[in-house]
């Protein structure tokens, strides 16, 4: 697209509301554009708000007039699907069709920090903002994480950064977007209703690298066999991390994990993150030793790693980084622990949305699990989870894949398995997976919600399914 101060005048489309949809808005008839706001649901909170600015609010349907010959641009919501009559109709007729990430980057004073992946990217881009507040950067956290990109960069300042947590839905609806740091975290097969394919997936979390240059950075897990490839094609500076690998430059442990968990032995040496460049460039600097780190697991220290290696590449003193990090005990839902109860602990890990997320946390707990899991069936088999399940105490599954978990156990050998039948509403079935959870638990064991699916077969958002568990748990 053109610098959004080009649109002056001209009609520009948003599709879908919300926070972001909101902010867009906004943005743009800030800048003298005629603006559009198109919602296909009933009842739209936000259109008083817009309304009374004088921008039009269509909520409830889609115009079949929508898109016509003044429309000169389309900001969709990223969760809506190109396949929507609005966006088909935009590109039939050569109507770019951009997400609120695309106009945020054309109007940002501040330099951006891209976080995506498959899994961790709240944790991380939570994490790189305490270390780059710690060093005195001015971060402002934003993104898919909750505060729009479009109001970051009303706050931005040139010195500063913004740290901006971004979906593969919002990196597909762009051009020209260009952080200078860009982090790909992991790539898992997720959210292919969406993308049709894995081709399509990756493509659009390659976006995040597509515009960088030389003297950018991109942080790359080389642990992840797609991201080394991904690395292959960049002209920005790969600095990599690796949980397995000795690296000669990058942001490791030190000595490295086993891939294989069981090798593993007590009496191995204590760990520590180092963050290693060329010999010219200073060797070897010393982090912090893993067992010092605030929030437990593998993956939430090798979010800890892409999180050093990107405030390392802002800036950061090296030697302001362990004391946050030490701190920071995890964001809500994600692996959350909730309360203990008659010896059994509750954890609530919602955010997890695919069986990689969970297949880590389970792994990251130590003590018998039983666990919930389940929600909007996208397609797998789950067979994934196959390992895992083995070694669980027991199983409660619930929403549209909760047929699918329970073929899983049965493969798994798991014979402690049910499931919930719904009830009259959602949160009374997750309230009834929780009693059937706790009624199988004896002391010394945990209940934990993680649920290798997305919330949205029952409930509005993985916050809202995690903090009906949490009431749950607290009203046993």
């Amino acid at each position: 697209m053109n610098h959004p101060s080009t649109y002056r005048d001209k009609r520009v489309v948003i599709l879908g509301l919300a926070r972001s949809g909101v902010s867009v808005a906004k943005l743009f008839h800030k800048l003298g554009a005629d603006v559009i706001v198109n919602d296909k649901k009933e009842t739209c909170p936000e259109a008083d708000e817009l309304t009374a600015l004088g921008i039009s609010v269509l909520c409830g349907y889609h115009p079949d007039d929508l898109i016509d010959g003044r429309t000169a641009l389309l900001v969709k919501n990223p969760g809506i699907p190109y396949s929507a009559p609005p966006v088909r109709q935009a590109l039939d007729r050569g109507v770019e069709v951009i997400t609120e990430v695309e106009a945020a980057y054309w109007l940002s004073p501040a330099p951006i920090i891209g976080i995506t992946g498959s899994n961790g990217k709240t944790t991380t881009t939570t994490l790189i903002g305490k270390l780059l507040e710690a060093a005195g950067k001015k971060p402002i956290v934003a993104g898919n994480i909750g505060l729009p990109l479009c109001d970051a960069v009303e706050e931005a300042e040139e010195d500063g950064w913004i740290v901006a947590e971004l979906s593969s839905f919002q990196l597909k609806g762009t051009s020209a977007f260009r952080p200078r740091i860009a982090l790909l975290l992991n790539l898992a097969e997720t959210h292919l209703d969406y993308h049709g394919d894995m081709e399509d997936y990756i493509a659009s979390k390659r976006k995040l690298f597509a515009n960088q240059e030389s003297g950018d950075t991109a942080v790359l897990n080389w642990d992840d066999e797609a991201c080394r490839t991904i690395a292959e094609e960049l002209s920005s500076d790969v600095l990599p991390f690796s949980l397995y690998e000795r690296l000669e430059t990058g942001v490791c442990v030190e000595p490295p994990y086993s891939r294989d968990i069981l090798t593993e032995r007590a009496e191995e040496p204590r760990r520590m993150i180092v963050y290693r460049r060329s010999a010219s460039e200073g060797g070897e600097t010393v982090i912090m030793p893993v067992d010092t780190l605030g929030i437990p697991g593998r993956h939430n220290t090798a979010n800890a790693l892409a999180a050093i290696a990107a405030a390392l590449a802002a800036g950061a003193p090296p030697e302001r980084l362990a004391r946050p990090l030490e701190l920071f005990k995890g964001v809500e839902h994600r692996l959350e622990f909730v309360r203990e109860h008659n010896g059994v602990k509750f954890y609530n890990d919602s955010k997890a949305t695919n069986p990689t997320a969970s297949t880590m946390s389970i792994r990251s707990l130590k003590g018998p699990i039983i666990l919930v899991a389940g929600g909007l069936d996208r397609g797998s088999d789950y067979m994934e989870l196959l390992p895992v399940f083995q070694g669980l105490k027991g199983l409660v599954a619930l929403g549209e894949t909760k047929e699918k978990l329970l073929r899983v156990a049965e493969l798994a050998g798991l014979a402690n398995a049910h499931s919930v039948n719904a009830e009259s509403d959602a949160e009374g079935t997750l309230k009834e997976a929780v009693r059937q959870a706790a009624a199988l638990a004896e002391p010394g064991d945990i209940v934990l919600l993680s649920p290798a699916c997305a919330s949205w077969d029952m409930f509005a958002s993985y916050e809202q399914r995690g903090s009906i568990f949490k009431q749950s748990a607290h009203t046993l």
